[in-house]
């Protein structure tokens, strides 16, 4: 019996044939496994009725398939629900449904913690543990749907909807989401459309070039300021990969698309900082040559931020100003606040290797604030 056993769950149907070929197993069985544990959601190998007794018995030998663990489940007054996952790190990530008219979205986490320190972002300020692997991705996925089949509805909800856009960079963490997503579109999986998956990314431009040999997800772009100078300030990252080399390799991934999809723009507006007229008209005139579609995201608080969110005043006039120069533009409805479960609050439960989150501890009890960046 091997020293620890296979973790099926983050396997796709390649690396499944491959470890049925070892076992002296017809390929064909992958399909099997594939369907019983991602639609099915079986985690028992004598359920699996058809499988042969052999080869059942045979994988509880050496294999298993084992989810992370939910460690704890908050559900929110607007209908969101927001799971704490526990990881194999020790840290825990957080997992968030969105349940909309017509589709449930999941915001699906891919490392507990950030490197990327973005300063308007609570899940940087935990700071770094590590990457995910592909079983403990999918497994939000899985534990999701799940979940929602038990919750005692006539008709059960399932996941529409696939955002990467929970805990950490998932560029960052390349061939574990790579493969996962794989997973979330294959049909003996979940089967989820190319225009259901998103990735979000801040600009890890090198990933982002090489994106195209992998998938063909849609995109989206936390951006978040109109000048590499702003931008510099809020989104750490961008000191490397500045805006022109990001939209760039943005509009190198949409020109790879055998369809016309645009790139969602994600902006964070906070208060006194990226909330300007001056700076919307800016942000109209920088993507004129990319497409894309405008998601205003008004900010949302958490502790030692020093920021405020923008007035709905602010918010409108920025809105009108794109619209009014071509764009599609929408205001994200903030959801799940109440349970700490809105874009930019997820903070988990980190072991940080980084000591990030201890300097920010420091500083709030020496109470000295974290200072929020002004532009004038």
């Amino acid at each position: 019996m091997p020293d620890k056993l296979t973790n099926l769950l983050g396997l796709s149907k390649q690396q499944l044939e491959a470890f049925l070929l070892d076992l002296g197993e017809k390929p064909f069985r992958a399909i099997q496994l594939l369907k019983w544990i991602h639609q099915f959601g079986v985690t028992d190998f004598d359920e699996m009725t058809n499988i042969s007794k052999a080869l059942r018995a045979r994988l509880k030998e050496c294999a298993e398939v084992r989810p992370p663990k939910v460690r704890e489940r908050y559900d929110a007054s607007d209908g969101c629900y927001k799971w704490i996952v526990e990881v194999e790190s020790g840290s825990s990530v957080e997992t968030v449904y969105i349940p909309e008219a017509g589709r449930g979205t999941l915001c699906i986490s891919s490392q507990a913690g950030c490197s990327l320190d973005c300063s308007f972002c609570a899940t940087g300020k935990q700071g770094f543990n590590s990457d995910l692997t592909t079983a403990e991705i999918i497994g939000q996925l899985w534990l999701a749907n799940r979940e929602l089949d038990t919750f005692g509805t006539k008709t059960p909800r399932k996941v529409s909807n696939v955002v990467m856009m929970g805990m950490g960079e998932p560029l960052m963490n390349f061939d574990n989401v790579m493969s996962a997503i794989s997973l979330m579109m294959e049909d003996n999986c979940y089967g989820l459309s190319k225009r259901r998956v998103t990735i979000s990314t801040s600009g890890v431009v090198p990933a982002m070039d090489k994106l195209r040999q992998y998938t063909d997800a849609s995109l989206a772009i936390s951006l978040h300021a109109p000048n590499d100078e702003l931008r510099s300030q809020i989104v750490p990252i961008n000191r490397k990969y500045p805006i022109s080399d990001l939209l760039r390799s943005t509009n190198d991934y949409l020109d790879s698309l055998p369809d016309s999809r645009v790139a969602t723009i994600e902006y964070i507006l906070i208060s006194g900082v990226n909330d300007h007229r001056q700076h919307a008209r800016e942000l109209a005139e920088l993507l004129r040559a990319t497409p894309c579609k405008i998601n205003l995201i008004p900010f949302n608080s958490f502790e030692g931020s020093g920021y405020k969110q923008s007035s709905k005043s602010a918010i409108s006039n920025f809105q009108k100003i794109l619209r009014d120069g071509g764009y599609t533009v929408t205001i994200r409805t903030t959801r799940g606040d109440d349970i700490g479960a809105a874009c930019g609050q997820l903070v988990g439960e980190v072991e940080d290797q980084t000591r990030r989150s201890a300097r920010y501890k420091a500083q709030r009890e020496q109470s000295v604030p974290v200072q929020p960046v002004k532009i004038q």
